[in-house]
């Protein structure tokens, strides 16, 4: 169902979030990745696609890619004053140090 919303509206923000969280439920990376990636793309402050797509990739044991996503999600929630974000991205940055 999320993507035919996705076809019909490619630039859909909350459908692309949703299709990417059940990929990352599916242990399908990847294809969460790739759909993570054009959320922030078109909506680079889309802070919690940030915090997933790193939760998803350290589960994976991708660390360093975790990392790289958490340190520019830290930065998106900066830019949109989402403290909360930031402080939850700080610790899990800090956990996996």
């Amino acid at each position: 169902m999320l993507s035919e919303i996705l076809t019909a509206n490619p630039a859909d923000s909350f459908a692309r979030y949703g299709l990417a969280m059940e990929y990352s439920k599916a242990g399908q990376v990847d294809q969460a990745l790739g759909e993570f990636k054009t959320l922030i793309d078109k909506n680079p402050d889309y802070t919690a696609a940030y915090f997933m797509a790193a939760q998803a990739l350290a589960k994976a044991s991708r660390v360093d890619e975790a990392k790289r996503w958490l340190v520019d999600g830290i930065s998106s929630a900066r830019r949109t004053g989402n403290a909360h974000a930031q402080s939850e991205m700080t610790a899990m940055l800090e956990e996996l140090a």
